[in-house]
């Protein structure tokens, strides 16, 4: 077994980001170059390292910030699209990045708060299913690649959907086939190995597929579905190592 897919198998979520807090300034110490770069911390590496549960994906995760490619296309889109860095918001983050975390807590714009019921680095020990928060509470809400691990999908969005004020919007990224117009989910697969034969890891519990908007917008939710690789040459989306054509569910409560 290649050794990524070892590790990543072997330890709890919770148990890799402590590992991970004291082994990433050496890695990114010792890739230092200049062919790629990490648009969230500007720092440039000979290349990323790889990545993966089931397939591996290799050149793909940031030495120095641990990102991903969801996680440099999303920060390009704050960044390029949105007033996220200078209007005075209040957020709220489920299952926090570590490559966003610092950054974000250290904006002056920003009121912060994390959440996550088991991850070490949260703010608040809270279940997606019932947040511990008001009604239109955040200005803005992050919740990546959390929903396919999530039986009742429906209700945890619908969370999300209170949780936000009116005008508010929300980035909620999640693995998706593209060319599956209707997600993947069989409810009677609960065996770990199985869901990683048929999801693709051993705790999701569907393969999202086109209608995941539709989902969104069934608790009320406008959802743009954003290219943002189409804002990119080709040797940008290379030097920033993003998936082209992914697309960035942009949600918002009106």
């Amino acid at each position: 077994m290649n050794i990524t897919k070892l590790i990543l198998n072997s330890f709890p979520r919770p148990t890799l980001i402590k590992i991970s807090l004291f082994i990433r300034p050496i890695i990114a110490f010792l890739l230092k170059g200049n062919r790629f770069t990490d648009p969230i911390d500007g720092k440039r590496f000979r290349y990323f390292l790889p990545y993966g549960y089931g397939k591996i994906r290799y050149n793909v995760l940031s030495p120095s910030s641990l990102s991903l490619e969801r996680h440099r296309l999303m920060w390009l889109f704050l960044k390029n699209n949105t007033d996220f860095f200078s209007a005075p918001k209040k957020v709220l983050h489920i299952a926090p990045e570590q490559c966003f975390i610092k950054i974000f807590k250290n904006q002056p714009n920003l009121d912060y708060i994390t959440a996550d019921l088991h991850s070490p680095i949260a703010d608040v020990k809270a279940d997606i299913l019932n947040l511990p928060f008001e009604n239109e509470t955040f200005d803005v809400v992050f919740c990546n690649h959390v929903l396919e691990h999530i039986v009742d999908d429906q209700k945890a969005m619908s969370e999300l959907y209170r949780i936000m004020k009116k005008g508010g919007y929300g980035i909620f990224q999640v693995p998706q086939d593209l060319t599956l117009q209707k997600t993947y989910e069989d409810s009677t697969i609960t065996n770990p190995n199985e869901r990683a034969k048929h999801f693709g890891q051993y705790d999701h519990v569907r393969i999202y597929g086109l209608d995941y908007f539709n989902r969104l917008e069934n608790v009320g939710f406008k959802v743009t579905p954003i290219n943002l690789s189409l804002s990119f040459s080709k040797k940008e989306i290379n030097q920033f190592r993003l998936t082209e054509n992914e697309l960035l569910p942009y949600c918002e409560k009106l």
